[in-house]
């Protein structure tokens, strides 16, 4: 008689298996400790989880890692730490990761009402950096003179095109400033070179012609973006040393030049078979640096992340119990949710994002291929490949049984532009968010952020 394989069997026979975020029990599901059963019996489904704790653990990770490496590599400058607030601008996410003495990269003028609550509670100061940046309406030029006006003196407006700088208003005393370089983009895009940032060739000209004998501003960052994030290989590290090459030019001409900003994140989970080596990622980023100024006769930049993903994405998961199963024909099995991907989850439909997919029970039931259909009458809310096999398994269900799945490590982007308590498709509420803490005592501590939306306020927001 052939043995009948457990949903277990195919998790551990497939990856290595529990994870420090992952392990299973009682045929349940464990996230981050977190008894997701219970969770759910108590809140219901569709669901939405921050858990905090990762966010701080994320941060000091980073800050450790770079931090050892400058001390190995006897690296002369400092690093910062800055929150790309655009991930996720939810006051939790925002006050956890300052209470870990972040700083705060900004993408529009509303930031900076933003930076105001978050002063008025203490947890940011006037001589934090606030670094600026994208492509800047003169609202968001005239809310960075204003916070430099304020007292904000290590606020960095970085350049995006060569017209900015004549848009600043006036501010008492040079202010500082950086340059972004627009990188050139990966094959695969439609497009050659970043629709972000300034040409290789124009910065050291146009820090010659128009900031080099301007007595209101300094040059003190120069930004280096790869919209991929950064990555071990040949694509990042030539843009990477062509970066790094401007930045000597640029230095041996601005002395006052002293930082190097990496934008683009680093890498996060999303899928059970993840291995991405931070530690030697992070030391060849400084031993890098530290090989080029030293060749070129100039000193290492203080290094800058503005890290948003990465900060928050390892937080979140999307929970949904599965309210029938279809057989659509000979080969096509669906497990209909009680939610829709395409809403909770919008990369899911705009760029194919997979995520960690699991389910929360039924571990010791047999698996079967199927499709995952959300709720929605649109074709395109649905989820059929996972990143690592292509293909979904999950526990086979019979009459009455409940089963539940998990997105996990969902916390960047998704809730913005889902357009959190908006409209969705098909006018789906979106669903209770809970919050999970830990107390002195190591205890789980949940609290409801928001309740299910009402059907009252989505039709406020139609006019009815």
């Amino acid at each position: 008689m052939i043995k009948k394989q457990k949903y277990r069997d195919l998790i551990h026979q497939t990856f290595d298996f529990p994870q420090p975020d992952f392990r299973e029990e009682k045929a349940n599901l464990f996230w981050n400790d977190l008894p997701l059963t219970e969770i759910i019996e108590k809140y219901g489904t569709p669901l939405r989880l921050t858990y905090l704790p990762k966010i701080g653990q994320q941060i000091q990770k980073a800050r450790r890692l770079f931090n050892a490496s400058i001390a190995n590599n006897n690296y002369r400058g400092d690093y910062h730490y800055c929150y790309c607030t655009k991930s996720s601008h939810f006051s939790f996410v925002v006050e956890e990761a300052l209470k870990h003495k972040t700083y705060i990269e900004t993408s529009s003028a509303f930031d900076f009402e933003l930076i105001k609550k978050m002063a008025a509670k203490g947890l940011v100061q006037k001589e934090g950096y606030i670094i600026c940046n994208g492509f800047k309406p003169q609202r968001y030029i005239d809310a960075i003179v204003n916070a430099y006006n304020d007292g904000y003196t290590n606020i960095i407006p970085v350049l995006d095109n060569l017209d900015e700088l004549e848009k600043y208003g006036k501010f008492n005393g040079p202010i500082n400033i950086g340059m972004r370089i627009a990188a050139e983009e990966e094959p695969k895009y439609e497009f050659y070179t970043s629709r972000l940032g300034i040409r290789y060739n124009d910065i050291v000209p146009f820090f010659e012609q128009k900031i080099k004998d301007n007595p209101n501003f300094k040059m003190k960052m120069l930004h280096f973006f790869i919209d991929t994030g950064i990555k071990d290989v040949n694509y990042y590290w030539t843009e990477f040393h062509k970066a790094l090459d401007v930045y000597c030019d640029l230095k041996k001409i601005c002395p006052e030049l002293d930082s190097i900003n990496l934008g683009g994140g680093m890498p996060i989970k999303h899928s059970l078979a993840f291995d991405f080596d931070y530690e030697y990622m992070i030391n060849e980023i400084v031993s890098q640096i530290k090989t080029t100024c030293n060749a070129e006769g100039v000193d290492e930049p203080n290094i800058f992340t503005e890290f948003g993903s990465y900060t928050v994405g390892e937080s979140g998961a999307v929970i949904f119990s599965v309210l029938g199963v279809k057989r659509q024909n000979d080969r096509e099995t669906w497990y209909m949710l009680d939610g829709s991907l395409m809403n909770s989850l919008p990369d899911i439909w705009g760029l194919s994002q997979r995520f960690i997919m699991l389910p929360v029970n039924k571990w010791d039931d047999e698996y079967h291929h199927v499709n995952l259909g959300g709720i929605t009458c649109d074709v395109g809310d649905y989820y059929n490949s996972d990143a690592h096999i292509n293909q979904v398994y999950l526990p086979k269900m019979k009459q009455g049984d409940k089963m539940y799945i998990g997105f996990f490590n969902t916390g960047a982007y998704q809730d913005t532009l889902s357009g959190y308590g908006g409209i969705k498709h098909c006018l789906l509420p979106s669903p209770p968010h809970i919050l999970v803490s830990e107390d002195k005592k190591n205890q789980f501590t949940y609290k409801v952020f928001a309740e299910e939306q009402t059907a009252e306020s989505m039709l406020n927001i139609l006019g009815y």
